[in-house]
């Protein structure tokens, strides 16, 4: 379980980040957190809605412009458009001007276009016209969307570091995020700017945390991000 946190700092000011590299230690109602982990928390957000961003969303950002380095213009298909990271990956892709291509069910077609998807597959295509795909699924997709890219594409993923089916033309890259304060202030400033919306699921009290790590190996909970709330 990876845990991020909403709370207040030793200054007063409102903070939301992780605690520490291993994202452990924040489900508590005290915490400390590593300085260069957090961030002050985006003035249009609950603590709520703060506490279910930072993982998800840098994971996002990462995929997108630290490893796979998407420019406007580009066409990029996210594989599990409608989960927390890809439902993130979607707006991001979106609002830097990328050609945005959502692999989603069918019940999720609306919602991932309400994010800014301009095309929702539900199975993959045949033809490579792909200058990145963005892995959150892994597995026999992820494998067969490695032959959508053209020459010089690229594949980043943070669900398996298993090897890729081998092909010289294009790269893969696999990945851990890693939260640091300058790029949480950047998503701040994008869901302060509305160009981001967090998307909150089910919200448990401190007390039921088994619960919540029960929904995270696959119990039934609410679409988007699972929250522990210290004020229930």
């Amino acid at each position: 379980m990876r845990v991020a946190a909403s709370g207040v700092g030793p200054w007063g000011d409102a903070v939301y980040g992780v605690t520490n590299p291993h994202f452990c230690g924040a489900n508590a109602e005290f915490a400390i957190c590593s300085a260069n982990m957090i961030s002050r928390k985006p003035t249009r957000l609950s603590d709520i809605e703060a506490a279910s961003v930072p993982v998800v969303a840098v994971t996002a950002w990462q995929m997108l412009f630290d490893y796979a380095h998407a420019a406007p213009g580009q066409a990029v298909m996210i594989l599990g458009a409608a989960g927390n990271v890809g439902a993130y990956t979607v707006q991001l892709a979106a609002s830097a001007g990328l050609n945005v291509v959502a692999l989603a069910t069918a019940e999720n077609e609306e919602f991932v276009r309400s994010l800014g998807a301009q095309s929702v597959l539900n199975d993959l295509p045949n033809v490579p016209t792909l200058d990145v795909v963005i892995d959150t699924v892994g597995g026999e997709m992820r494998d067969r969307s490695i032959a959508l890219l053209k020459p010089g594409g690229i594949l980043v993923s943070v669900v398996s570091s298993d090897p890729r089916p081998p092909r010289p033309d294009v790269r893969t890259v696999f990945f851990y995020v890693e939260v640091t304060t300058g790029r949480l202030d950047t998503i701040s400033n994008l869901l302060d700017q509305g160009k981001l919306s967090p998307h909150v699921g089910s919200v448990l009290p401190l007390n039921e945390v088994r619960t919540a790590h029960r929904m995270l190996a696959g119990a039934p909970h609410k679409p988007g991000k699972i929250v522990l709330d210290l004020a229930f």
